[in-house]
């Protein structure tokens, strides 16, 4: 009993926006991953930029007082070559520390090469191979994907973390893209890297097309 409390964990992971905030809730307790909740919030119809940081301010304070996360997990080191694109993505990641420490909840920075790396096993993967394996390794049925890849980028940030912590997921998930392909049996000897990587995906879309 007190080895499923210890290893409990409630994972609010966070993509910073400007427009389009995307944040996802993990429960894990043990071996057993649940998705608590992930979406989008959309402030892009308000008028300047400081009122959609207020807005994602106080929406990140109701979502923490709503499900109590353990800690925040959020994307950093954003780099745009545009300075004003950079300076604006690094308020909203701002913001949502603020709310995180507002509510004495842990934060962990992970940058987008790590995300990647432990979700694909190749940190120049493109947002959509992403989302794709997280719903392989999450069993996300097609009509529950969101639309916007904020939400998937969040997700991906919040079991990125999950990863973080030492803990295989549930029996008949994966806990990363090498147990997957070889519970899959996609492995091939002829490839390596990034390239055995990619090769897995696309053999596991074939075989939903036969």
């Amino acid at each position: 009993m007190q080895d499923s409390v210890r290893n409990e964990h409630i994972i609010l992971g966070v993509d910073p926006g400007t427009l389009f905030m995307g944040y996802a809730l993990l429960k894990t307790v043990g071996q057993k991953v649940e998705i608590l909740e992930f979406g989008a919030y959309d402030v892009h119809k308000l008028e300047g930029q400081y009122p959609r940081l207020q807005k994602e301010f106080f929406f990140l304070q109701e979502i923490i007082d709503k499900y109590h996360p353990t800690c925040l997990a959020i994307e950093t080191q954003f780099v745009d070559k545009n300075p004003q694109t950079m300076i604006k993505i690094v308020h909203a990641q701002g913001v949502a520390i603020a709310a995180a420490l507002s509510k004495d909840v842990p934060i962990y920075e992970y940058s987008p090469m790590k995300i990647k790396m432990a979700i694909t096993g190749n940190g120049h993967s493109t947002k959509q191979q992403v989302a794709g394996m997280l719903q392989r390794f999450l069993h996300i049925p097609d009509d529950e994907m969101p639309k916007k890849l904020d939400a998937t980028d969040a997700l991906g940030i919040a079991y990125c973390h999950f990863l973080q912590l030492g803990l295989p997921v549930s029996e008949g998930g994966a806990k990363d893209w090498t147990t997957f392909a070889k519970r899959k049996g996609l492995t091939d000897s002829g490839l390596t890297g990034p390239a055995a990587k990619l090769a897995a995906v696309l053999a596991t879309v074939n075989k939903k097309k036969k």
